[in-house]
């Protein structure tokens, strides 16, 4: 079994290449600029559109543990909008922040919500907002992409409000039994369909690489601690193919 990776050992991986953070930084964006007009339709193409379902999920739990904590509501590689714009549906009185380094997915997002969200171009590890600003920060499916996952992370907890919560969702290890059947679909279906509809296989070979790379359930959970976060909620999806991660900032 390959040996679960850190944070650390991936940020600065990029496919089979080393690189310097910016650089990776840099080509990560201009990836996400490249794909994004047809990145949700690959999103339902590549899950079957069972993505959709953890999300309902995530929002739902998310929702459960924002109480009365002032704030506003951060969406941190929130890519095309779909979770803040059923954030804003679910909290009108809030200000809700769709949060991307890549133009490109942000425009994506621009379209689909208009002014009813605020926008900002910024990479997760050096987030423009004060101490203690959020109430509530979503992070679906953008960590692996960091150039510095552990800071990124540290950026939450930093402008998280005390009481404030990290709802995280990401792909992580299958169980044993399930990994072999989706190693077929992650190797030959998904950089297939990335050349077909997004006319792009580059771009989902190295998605496909950078799932592999993340870290398993329990270091990822000991990273999220590292942060200075405390884990309060933990589900899997599709036999651990996806896990919804939600802390606490003391």
């Amino acid at each position: 079994m390959e040996r679960a990776s850190s944070l650390d050992e991936m940020r600065t991986s990029f496919g089979r290449q080393t690189v310097e953070q910016t650089d990776r930084r840099d080509e990560v964006q201009a990836l996400f600029n490249r794909i994004a007009p047809r990145y949700d339709l690959m999103n339902d193409l590549m899950s079957f559109g069972t993505h959709r379902l953890w999300k309902r999920t995530v929002i739902r739990r998310a929702l459960a543990h924002l109480g009365a904590v002032p704030g506003a509501l951060l969406d941190v590689a929130g890519g095309t909008g779909d979770l803040a714009i059923v954030l804003r549906a679910a909290q009108p009185m809030r200000q809700v922040v769709v949060v991307d380094p890549s133009e490109g997915m942000l425009e994506q997002a621009r379209l689909r919500a208009g002014d009813t969200l605020d926008y900002v171009q910024a990479p997760g590890e050096d987030l423009p907002f004060p101490d203690n600003a959020a109430a509530l920060v979503t992070l679906s499916f953008g960590l692996r992409n960091m150039a510095d996952p552990a800071q990124g992370l540290r950026e939450v907890a930093r402008v998280l409000q005390p009481g404030g919560h990290l709802v995280l969702l990401e792909f992580s290890k299958p169980d044993p039994w399930f990994a072999p059947f989706y190693g077929l679909h992650a190797r030959y279906v998904i950089p297939r369909l990335g050349a077909m509809v997004a006319q792009d296989r580059g771009a989902y070979q190295y998605l496909v690489e950078s799932i592999d790379k993340f870290p398993a359930r329990a270091e990822m959970a000991a990273e999220i601690a590292a942060a200075g976060l405390e884990m309060v909620e933990e589900r899997a999806f599709v036999f651990g193919v996806a896990r919804m991660q939600i802390a606490r900032k003391p």
